[in-house]
This record gives structure tokens, C-alpha cells and sequence, in this order.
């Protein structure tokens, strides 16, 4: 390759890892604390412990 290509090729490949980091660090910022972080932390454990005894009720009333 000629020298002037090698250089765009580089410049292009190092505006593309930083484009790369910048998507990464917003995607971070943007997914930090949803719904589903809050659930595997355990917030909606007693939510989750009611919705077992509503499957477990319509269980017991299938067999009636």
C-alpha cells in the first residue's frame, strides 16, 4: 500500500476504536440501574415471592 493510504487506514481504524469506547461508555451510562439490574439486586424478591403463591393457587383450584 502507498504511505498516503496507510495513513487514512490508520486514522480511520483509530476514529473507529474511539467511536467504539464512546457507544460503549454510553451504552453503560444508559442501561446503568434498569428494570432488570433491579431485579437480579433482589428489590422485587416479595413481588416475586406473592406471584409463586398465585401460580400455586391456580394450581390447587385446576385439581377442585
Amino acid at each position: 500500500m502507498a504511505e498516503p493510504a496507510k495513513k487514512v487506514a490508520q486514522q480511520t481504524e483509530d476514529r473507529l476504536e474511539d467511536l467504539a469506547e464512546t457507544v460503549r461508555k454510553k451504552f453503560d451510562k444508559v442501561t446503568e440501574g434498569t428494570y432488570r439490574d433491579r431485579i437480579i439486586a433482589g428489590r422485587f424478591a416479595e413481588d416475586g415471592d406473592h406471584a409463586g403463591e398465585r401460580g400455586r393457587a391456580e394450581t390447587e383450584c385446576k385439581q377442585d
